[in-house]
C-alpha cells in the first residue's frame, strides 16, 4: 500500500486558496489606506532573527513556550519572529542618527508562534503592526488611539460593534508595587494573571492571587481599583499617569470619540516592555466578545542596543481576529470576478484572432482569460464561468468575416455584437459598476 504525504497544512497555519488571498489582501489594503493616510511608512525585516533579540525583548511566555528556535549549520541560534517590536527596535537602533524623527513606520509581517490553535490565534500569523517613536508623549499617544479606532472604522464597523478600552501602566505600578508591596516579579506575574482573567475560571484566578499572596484586604484593594471611573482617576492617583490618561480620554471626547473610547483598569498587557499607555480593542458582538488586538507604550527598547534613547507606542493587530470580527459584523463585501474577460478559441484556425484580441485587451488594462484547448462553444462557456469571468468574446467565422465579435455577459446571459475595433472600450463601459 502506497503512504502519499499529507494534504493538510502544518497544524495552526493556513492554506490561501485563491478566495481566501482575496480575503486577505483586501483586508490589509484597507489597513494600509488607514496609516498611509497618516503619513506612516511600510517596512519590514527578517523572518529569521537572534535568538538573544527575543531573550532581551520579548516577555518571558513567548521567549519560553511559544518561540521557534534552531541552531543554524553555522552553530549560531536563531528564532523565527514571534513579533515584530523587537526586529522595529533593532532597525531604528542601527540607523538612529540618520532618521527623521519622530518615526512613523509600519508592517505587515508573518509571525509565527508555537501555542494551542483555537478560534482567532493560530501558530502563524499576519500582523498589522503601527509603531510612532518619538514626539510628544500625549500627541503620540492620542494618535495611535485615533488610528486604531480608524482603522476599524475604515472598515465600515459601527462605533457600537467595537470599544477600545485604555488604561496605563504607571497606575497599574503604583498599586501593585507601592501599595501591595509586591516585588518586580511577582508584580509581573499578576500583571499576567490579570491579563488572563477572562479565559480563567473564578476558582483558577482566586488560587492565583493567593499564590502571589495577596490577602483579603489586597483582594479588595485589587477590586476597588479595577471598579475605578474616569472622574476618581486623578483623585485616587494622583500623579504624572492619571494626568496623561486623563488628557488622553478627555481629548478623545472632544473629537467625538467618547462611545469608542473608555478607561479599563483591568486592562494589563502582559509583555514586560509596556511602560505607560496601554489599551485593547474589544468586539463586542456577543457571539465573539473578545479582544481584538492590542498596544501600548514601550520607553526602553532602544537604549538596549546602545546609548540612544527614543520613547514608542504602537500596537500589533492580527489578521485571524480581524477577520473573525469581519465575518460577525458582514463587513466583507461581495467580490467582483477574478477575470474580466475569457476569449474563445474553437478551432486552430481562429487562434491568430483570439491570441491578438486577448494581447490588446489586456493592453487596455482588462484582465485576460485564453482558451487553452479547441473545444466547443458550450464547454468554453462553462470554463469561462468556473474561471470566474464577466464576458466571453465568442470568435466564430462568420463574424471574423463580418468584422464583429460575440460577447456574452455571463453574469446575465445576455449575447451581443461589438464591432472589432470598438471592443475594448465596450466592455471597459459595461465593467465599471462590476470593478
Amino acid at each position: 500500500m502506497t503512504d502519499f504525504l499529507p494534504t493538510q497544512p502544518y497544524k495552526g497555519s493556513r492554506d490561501f486558496y485563491p478566495e481566501d488571498k482575496r480575503v486577505h489582501d483586501f483586508i490589509f489594503a484597507k489597513c494600509r489606506e488607514v496609516v498611509q493616510r497618516y503619513g506612516y511608512r511600510e517596512y519590514d525585516g527578517p523572518i529569521l532573527e537572534p535568538f538573544e533579540l527575543y531573550a532581551a525583548k520579548s516577555g518571558e511566555e513567548i521567549v519560553n513556550t511559544q518561540l521557534y528556535s534552531f541552531t543554524d549549520r553555522g552553530d549560531r541560534r536563531v528564532a523565527i519572529r514571534p513579533e515584530m517590536t523587537p526586529t522595529l527596535a533593532r532597525m531604528v537602533a542601527a540607523k538612529f542618527q540618520e532618521l527623521p524623527k519622530p518615526i512613523r513606520w509600519f508592517s505587515v509581517p508573518n509571525l509565527w508562534r508555537y501555542e494551542r490553535p483555537q478560534r482567532g490565534r493560530l501558530r502563524e500569523h499576519w500582523q498589522l503592526n503601527v509603531d510612532l517613536l518619538g514626539g510628544d508623549r500625549g500627541l503620540a499617544d492620542l494618535e495611535i488611539v485615533q488610528i486604531a479606532v480608524a482603522l476599524l472604522s475604515n472598515f465600515g464597523a459601527p462605533k457600537q460593534s467595537f470599544e477600545i478600552r485604555v488604561n496605563h501602566r504607571g497606575l497599574v505600578d503604583a498599586l501593585f508595587r507601592e501599595e501591595l508591596k509586591l516585588e518586580p516579579a511577582a508584580a509581573l506575574k499578576l500583571v499576567k494573571l490579570v491579563d488572563a482573567k477572562a479565559k480563567m475560571k473564578p476558582e483558577a484566578y482566586a488560587a492565583g492571587l493567593l499564590t502571589l499572596g495577596l490577602d483579603e484586604k489586597a483582594q479588595a484593594r485589587l477590586d476597588a481599583f479595577f471598579a475605578l471611573r474616569l472622574e476618581n482617576l486623578a483623585s485616587e492617583f494622583p500623579g504624572p499617569a492619571s494626568a496623561e490618561l486623563g488628557t488622553l480620554l478627555q481629548t478623545l471626547g472632544d473629537l467625538g470619540l467618547s462611545e469608542a473610547v473608555r478607561l479599563d483598569t483591568t486592562i494589563m498587557r502582559g509583555l514586560d516592555y509596556y511602560t505607560g499607555l496601554v489599551f485593547e480593542a474589544f468586539d463586542l458582538n456577543p457571539e465573539n466578545n473578545r479582544a481584538l488586538f492590542g498596544g501600548g507604550r514601550y520607553d526602553n527598547l532602544i537604549g538596549l542596543f546602545g546609548k540612544q534613547s527614543l520613547s514608542g507606542v504602537g500596537f500589533g493587530m492580527g489578521d485571524v481576529t480581524l477577520r473573525n470580527f469581519l465575518e460577525g459584523h458582514r463587513l466583507l463585501p461581495e467580490f467582483s470576478s477574478f477575470a474580466d474577460v475569457f476569449v474563445t478559441c474553437p478551432s486552430r484556425n481562429e487562434l491568430e484572432a483570439a491570441l491578438a484580441i486577448s494581447a490588446e485587451l489586456r493592453g487596455a488594462g482588462l484582465r485576460v482569460v485564453d482558451a487553452l484547448s479547441f473545444e466547443g462553444f458550450g464547454a468554453q462557456l462553462k470554463s469561462a464561468a468556473k474561471q470566474g469571468c464577466v464576458f466571453a468574446v465568442l470568435l466564430g467565422e462568420d463574424e471574423i468575416r463580418r468584422g464583429v465579435l460575440a460577447v456574452k455577459d455571463l453574469r446575465s446571459g445576455q449575447q451581443f455584437e461589438v464591432e472589432r475595433r470598438g471592443l475594448a472600450g465596450r466592455l471597459q463601459q459595461s465593467l465599471r459598476p462590476a470593478l
